[in-house]
């Protein structure tokens, strides 16, 4: 006889125990939809929650992974729905909660599917598809389910999900055609010119700086409406250089530490101010020996699952 169900849905039975292990494809695969790290927990918590509920009506499930995945799929589905709305009112640049990984250690394992597929550039693409385009694409292209799987999980026929997915692939394409990420280097390459990076920034390095950044470099900054950034993307070395140099000397003047660490698979730093609050977090697109994208979040609204926000970069009220 199976054991309780416990109220999260990871009962002492051993069907429940393997269910369990699915949490690290299960939040990677709601948070390859949303883009947001709490509501992606949230969705997988809400998919075991039903996963209990089922069992404890009686319902044989024979299948849990594809119980679960389909459910944070749908629930995935419906949540875009809702935010496209929030998307399209959005003030400045939009990018995803961050996913930190610090540099020093490996990720809780709830981040642990994460893939480079998963990076800030390729949510951001995915921002032009429809909800069931995203997870349509999601399924097939990252995370590799044939197409009856896919037709199952999204409640379409083998034969649409096709089209869907081929109506997708152009417009990422069309996408990253105009500015998406280029792929990246290898790990160890990474890891050193990010480094160098963050030490020549923070020291003031200009001539250092310059050399590291790609002619074509662009500064992406997500405020929200909420916080003190540039409103424009700037692009290109010169206009890069003096906004990432006017950055670190405030931050210097204000006691503000990097530490490094991975972001959404990617390297990257979370800057803290003196008492120790998350102030942003930056990953960084490295390729061909150079920076060609900075991402930065300083939205409050997406630091919260870090630890304390500082409120150093808030927009302050008028007079």
């Amino acid at each position: 006889m199976p054991g309780p169900a416990d109220e999260d849905g990871t009962g002492e039975d051993e069907t429940g125990a393997a269910a369990a292990g699915y949490r690290p494809l299960l939040f990677s695969i709601a948070y390859g939809m949303t883009g947001s790290v709490g509501d992606s927990e949230d969705i997988v918590q809400d998919a075991f929650l039903g996963l209990t509920r089922a069992r404890r009506a009686g319902t044989v499930v024979a299948d849990p992974k594809a119980y679960l995945t389909t459910a944070v799929t749908r629930l995935g589905i419906n949540y875009l729905g809702s935010a496209r709305v929030r998307r399209e009112r959005y003030v400045g640049d939009w990018l995803p909660e961050p996913v930190v990984v610090p540099a020093d250690r490996p990720g809780p394992a709830e981040y642990a599917e994460l893939s480079d597929s998963l990076s800030m550039a390729f949510l951001v693409l995915l921002e032009s598809l429809s909800p069931v385009e995203r997870a349509v694409f999601m399924l097939r292209e990252v995370f590799g389910y044939g197409y009856p799987e896919v037709a199952r999980i999204t409640g379409k026929s083998e034969v649409n999900c096709r089209k869907i997915f081929a109506r997708a692939r152009r417009h990422i394409a069309a996408g990253a055609g105009e500015g998406g990420a280029p792929p990246p280097a290898r790990q160890a390459e990474t890891e050193e010119l990010a480094r160098r990076f963050f030490e020549a920034a923070a020291g003031g390095d200009m001539d250092v700086l310059l050399r590291m950044l790609a002619p074509d470099v662009v500064l992406h900054t997500d405020g929200g409406g909420k916080t003190q950034v540039v409103e424009h993307p700037p692009a290109g070395r010169e206009p890069v250089l003096r906004l990432v140099l006017g950055l670190f000397r405030r931050c210097r003047q204000l006691g503000v530490s990097l530490r490094p660490a991975w972001v959404n698979g990617r390297p990257g730093a979370v800057m803290y101010d003196a008492r120790g609050r998350v102030a942003s977090v930056f990953e960084l697109d490295l390729a061909d020996g150079a920076v060609q994208a900075i991402r930065s979040v300083v939205n409050p609204d997406k630091l919260g699952h870090l630890g304390p926000v500082s409120d150093i970069a808030r927009r302050r009220p008028p007079g």
